[in-house]
C-alpha cells in the first residue's frame, strides 16, 4: 500500500486532475490511498473572503465566494462531471451555500476567530476530493470519498490544530483498511480535522504533506509519495538560483531541516511520522512523472559535496535581550524560553553568551506582549528586516573546510548571527534581508561547483 499525496498544483484545474488520474492508474496494484490538497489558490480565496466579511463588507465577500464557486463548477464540468443533479453538483452547491451562510454571519459578527477560521479553509480540501473522487471514477479507477474529519482527531489549536495520535492512527485504520480491502481506492482530504468534540479543525498551512504522513504510518506504507510542480528536492530555489540541481537522495535529518527552514517542497512535520516508521518518502513532479524525483530515507548515500541544499526564510525578526545581572545566575535562559512558551511563538536561530540572548522568530509574531514580558528580564531591542539562510549537509562538523567556504561567499554580506545545529547537519546565518539573494547565489557558486553524481542531477 502507498500513500500519494497531491498538492496544489497538482489538483488546480481540469488537466492537472487528468494528470493526476493517469499517475493513480498507473499505480493502481499498489494499492494508493490518495490524499489531496485545495485547487491551487483557493484556501487563499476562502480566507480572503472571511476576511473581507470581518471587515464588513458582505457583498464584496459574496463575490469573491461566487468566483470560488464558479471555478470549480468550471473545472468539474471540462471533467464531464458536476453536471445539474449528479452527486458532485449537489456537494458543490450545498458548501457554497454554507460558505455564504458563514460569511453573512461574518459580516454581522465583525470578528473573525481561529475557530471559524478553520470551518471557512476546510472547505477547499472538501471540494477538491468531492471533484477529484467522481473524476477517477470516469477513469474506470474504484475510488471512494472518506471524510478525513472522521479520521484526523486533533486538539482545539484552531489553525495548528496537533493530532492525538492514539485516536489518529486507530481512526484512520478503521475507516481505511475496509476500503483498501475491498479494492477502493480512498480520497482523503488533506490539511483538516476534527476536535474530540466534532468541531472542524486544521493542522496548519501546508498541511496536507503531514497529513500524508500520518496515513502513510497508521496503515504501515511502503511508501509515501508527495506530488508536486517540482522535480524533487532541490539544491535550492530555482527561482533564486536558475541551476539549482536535482538531489536524488537526502537523509530524513537532512529534509527535515530544509523544509524547517524555509524549502517550500515539504511541509517541516511532515517527516516525523514517516521517520518513526522508517518509511521511505518520494518527492516527484505531478507534471513530469517520468522524473525520478527526490527519495528521503533514514540513511543517505555518502556525499563528497559537504552541503547537500541551501534554503532560506526571510521576514525574520532578531530579538536581543542583555541582562548583566545575570551573569552566572541560573534561569536567564529559562525565564526567556517560558516567555515565548507561555505565547506559543517558535523560535527559529539562537545565539548566547553569558548576560545576553539573540533569538529570531517570524516577523508575523505579535511582540508587544513579548517584548514587555522581556523587559522584566533585561534591555530588549528588536530588529526587523532579517533573513535565515541555511547550509544543510551531512556531518557537517567534520567538514572543516565548509564553514571557512560558507564564510569566504559571504565576506561581502553583514552577519548578524552564526548557529551550528546540535545535529551537526546545519549551519545557520542571520543577515539582512536585502542580501539573502547576493548571500544565497554565492553560497550555491562555491558549494555546487563540483557535484557528485551519485547524489546531484
Amino acid at each position: 500500500m502507498i500513500v500519494c499525496k497531491f498538492g496544489g498544483t497538482s489538483v488546480q484545474d481540469a488537466e492537472a486532475i487528468t494528470r493526476l488520474a493517469q499517475i493513480i492508474k498507473a499505480r493502481r496494484n499498489q494499492k494508493p490511498v490518495v490524499v489531496a490538497s485545495a485547487m491551487g489558490k483557493t484556501t487563499n480565496g476562502l480566507l480572503a473572503a472571511a476576511h473581507t466579511a470581518a471587515q464588513g463588507d458582505r457583498q464584496g465577500a459574496l463575490q469573491e465566494i461566487a468566483q470560488l464557486e464558479q471555478k470549480h463548477l468550471s473545472e468539474a464540468w471540462k471533467l464531464g462531471i458536476a453536471v445539474h443533479s449528479d452527486w458532485v453538483y449537489d456537494t458543490i452547491q450545498v458548501y457554497f451555500k454554507k460558505l455564504r451562510d458563514l460569511v453573512k454571519g461574518l459580516s454581522a459578527l465583525g470578528e473573525l476567530t481561529p475557530r471559524i477560521t478553520d470551518a471557512v479553509a476546510s472547505y477547499g480540501e472538501r471540494l477538491s476530493t468531492a471533484i477529484l473522487t467522481q473524476a477517477l471514477e470516469n477513469e474506470g479507477l474504484p475510488a471512494q470519498l472518506m471524510d478525513a474529519r472522521e479520521c484526523i482527531i486533533t486538539d482545539e489549536n484552531f489553525t495548528r490544530a496537533a493530532p492525538i495520535f492514539d485516536l489518529t492512527n486507530a481512526a484512520i485504520v478503521r475507516h481505511l483498511k475496509p476500503a483498501l480491502d475491498a479494492g477502493k481506492i480512498p480520497v482523503f482530504q488533506g490539511f483538516i480535522g476534527c476536535s474530540q468534540n466534532g468541531v472542524t479543525t486544521t493542522i496548519g498551512r501546508g498541511g496536507s504533506d503531514y497529513t500524508a504522513a500520518i496515513v502513510g504510518a497508521a496503515l504501515d506504507a511502503e511508501d509515501i509519495q508527495i506530488w508536486t510542480d517540482v522535480d524533487g528536492v532541490l539544491t535550492t530555489d530555482p527561482r533564486m538560483v536558475k541551476d539549482a540541481r536535482r538531489i536524488r537522495v537526502i537523509s530524513f535529518e537532512e529534509a527535515a531541516e530544509l523544509a524547517y527552514f524555509g524549502a517550500k517542497v515539504l511541509h517541516p512535520a511532515t517527516i516525523i511520522p514517516a521517520v518513526r516508521k522508517n518509511i521511505p518518502v518520494h518527492v516527484l513532479n505531478s507534471y513530469r512523472p517520468e522524473q525520478e524525483g527526490t527519495l528521503i530515507t533514514g540513511e543517505a548515500p555518502p556525499c563528497e559535496n559537504p552541503i547537500k541544499a541551501i534554503s532560506f526564510k526571510s521576514g525574520i525578526t532578531v530579538i536581543n535581550v542583555i541582562s548583566t545581572r545575570m551573569l552566572n545566575a541560573y534561569g536567564f535562559l529559562k525565564r526567556i524560553f517560558e516567555t515565548f512558551d507561555s505565547h506559543k511563538v517558535p523560535v527559529d536561530v539562537v545565539s548566547t553568551s553569558e548576560v545576553s540572548v539573540s533569538l529570531t522568530v517570524e516577523e508575523t509574531t505579535p511582540l508587544t506582549e513579548i517584548v514587555e514580558e522581556l523587559k522584566k528580564i533585561g534591555e530588549v531591542t528588536v530588529d526587523n528586516g532579517k533573513a535565515i539562510v541555511c547550509c544543510v549537509g551531512y556531518n557537517l562538523r567534520e567538514a572543516t573546510d565548509a564553514l571557512h567556504t560558507a564564510l569566504g561567499a559571504l565576506r561581502d554580506i553583514r552577519i548578524q548571527m552564526i548557529s551550528q545545529g546540535a545535529s551537526a547537519i546545519n549551519v545557520t546565518f542571520v543577515i539582512d534581508s536585502d542580501r539573502l539573494t547576493d548571500a544565497v547565489r554565492g553560497l550555491h557558486d562555491v558549494f555546487f561547483r563540483k557535484i557528485d553524481s551519485r547524489v546531484f542531477e
